[in-house]
């Protein structure tokens, strides 16, 4: 064998954005080819991230080289298969993942379940409500037991979870968000007013169960929010990403909808009494003072020049349709009895 002749080598294929590897062995065709793993079940992380090759040992170019880069290959990939979420080997001395099953077993699924469905057999066979009802009870079931046994979620700790979350939801979702979006699934094939219904579902529902912030206590509900606002004004996203003029229209549009909806729905603010409300205020602005926040951050000359702004807004009665200043408007309720926060504010 010259210095250009083919050879045979096991390497390991590592990405600069993200901790996933993969395991290889290779026989060349020609000296030097170029070759990066011959992916199909994650094919994807090749194509959205930077692989890089590292050739890990170099083996006799014969049947008696390949047989023992076969063999060294398995040995490297055995501790981690199936172990490690990071390890992107789906085969291992002729054995098939977990995932490689599971996906086998999803196509073999959709061939069984389209003829059953035509047949109408097994839950076709179900209406609605018994449908509801059997997957509620089998998922209380199921939750139960993996509970019990401490496996999947119930295996891990609150900051593994939060990591897979985070490192799970920032990959997925550059990869299956664009593809939803063109293809107008999921959510992106919802109404505003589906959205809206979906999202009122979920959070009903993680607040009855006290999941995701229903399960935290107020300070770290306050400590969450300051770090994803912090995140969010750091990355220029968000309403971070706006301009002055852009903020000042969304919440003009946003109040103009919210408002409305929580007022007839007697939500937030509208499903408190005066006396509930004036209670909370006075709270709020002591402790605005004790913490130097809003007017109480401001000169006197700023204060002087945002009532000379507050005076030129115009607010109208949701009631009789008056349209005064705040002030004025505010007067003008109290003497019909009418709740003063019965009001919209006006372009």
């Amino acid at each position: 064998m010259t210095l250009q002749s083919p050879r045979i080598y096991t390497y390991k294929i590592t990405f600069e954005e993200v901790p996933y590897y993969y395991y290889g062995v290779h026989k060349e065709k020609k000296y030097d080819e170029f070759y990066m793993g011959t992916p199909y079940t994650h094919k994807w992380v090749w194509e959205y991230y930077s692989p890089k090759k590292q050739i890990l040992q170099f083996f006799e170019f014969s049947d008696e080289g390949w047989l023992e880069a076969q063999e060294v290959e398995k040995r490297m990939i055995q501790p981690v298969y199936n172990n490690d979420k990071w390890c992107l080997n789906e085969n291992c001395g002729g054995a098939i993942s977990l995932d490689v099953c599971r996906k086998s077993g999803l196509k073999m699924g959709k061939i069984t379940g389209l003829k059953m469905f035509e047949e109408k057999k097994g839950l076709f066979g179900w209406d609605e409500e018994t449908r509801i009802e059997n997957a509620r009870n089998a998922g209380l079931i199921g939750g139960k037991i993996a509970r019990d046994m401490g496996v999947g979620i119930h295996g891990r700790t609150k900051e593994q979870m939060t990591e897979d979350g985070r490192m799970g939801g920032s990959i997925s979702g550059k990869v299956a968000g664009p593809k939803t979006y063109e293809l107008g699934i999921g959510i992106h094939g919802m109404s505003l007013d589906e959205k809206s219904a979906a999202g009122k579902k979920g959070g009903t529902k993680t607040k009855e169960l006290g999941l995701g912030i229903h399960g935290l206590t107020p300070e770290e509900q306050s400590e969450a929010g300051r770090k994803g606002g912090t995140t969010s004004y750091e990355k220029g996203v968000g309403i971070h990403s706006m301009t002055t003029e852009e903020r000042i229209e969304l919440g003009k549009r946003a109040g103009k909808v919210g408002g409305k909806k929580v007022f007839e729905e007697k939500l937030g603010c509208f499903s408190l009494t005066p006396e509930e409300r004036t209670e909370v205020s006075r709270k709020v602005g002591l402790k605005s003072k004790e913490e130097k926040k809003g007017i109480f951050a401001m000169s006197p000359e700023q204060k002087a020049e945002r009532s000379r702004k507050v005076g030129l807004q115009k607010w109208r009665c949701l009631v009789t349709g008056h349209i005064a200043n705040s002030g004025n408007l505010s007067q003008y309720q109290k003497k019909r009895g009418i709740d003063t926060s019965l009001r919209e504010r006006l372009e």
